[in-house]
């Protein structure tokens, strides 16, 4: 997995610190804003620095609950998220593709859930990732 670039804590990223490091991958960043802007107007969003991974990291928030982690890395970007055993027959039922749901079944299980990413290369990785999304705001 490719390190997170966003690691000065002094330096809250903003959206032109983000897309002078991913490129032409901003425009794949707008589509998933633009969807959630357009579908979900109760999700808030917010940048944190997290003492535990020394980084920035961007995400999406409905009331308290976090729907999914940004992280920029080095020429692109991963849309983490962090699911609960509930999620496992939305992810099983759903058409996402079987290297997502791979990914999924093969992340390590916690006590509260299993994490893995969705790294952003192309509009059918922003179209997973909300697929994903719409999975996580279905599990209360």
């Amino acid at each position: 997995m490719e390190p997170i670039v966003l690691t000065d804590p002094t330096i809250t990223p903003d959206e032109e610190l983000v897309f002078a490091r991913i490129g032409l991958k901003c425009i794949l960043w707008k589509n998933v804003q633009e969807y959630i802007y357009s579908h979900h107007k109760e999700i808030t969003e917010e940048w944190r620095f997290y003492n535990d991974g020394k980084c920035w990291l961007f995400r999406y928030i409905k009331k308290k609950k976090t729907i999914c982690w940004i992280a920029v890395i080095a020429t692109t970007f991963r849309v983490g998220f962090w699911v609960s055993d509930k999620a496992e027959p939305f992810i099983e039922q759903s058409d996402l593709p079987e290297s997502v749901k791979d990914d999924f079944r093969n992340a390590k299980r916690t006590k509260i859930g299993r994490g893995f990413n969705i790294v952003m290369n192309n509009q059918s990785d922003v179209e997973n990732a909300i697929k994903m999304i719409e999975i996580k705001l279905k599990i209360k």
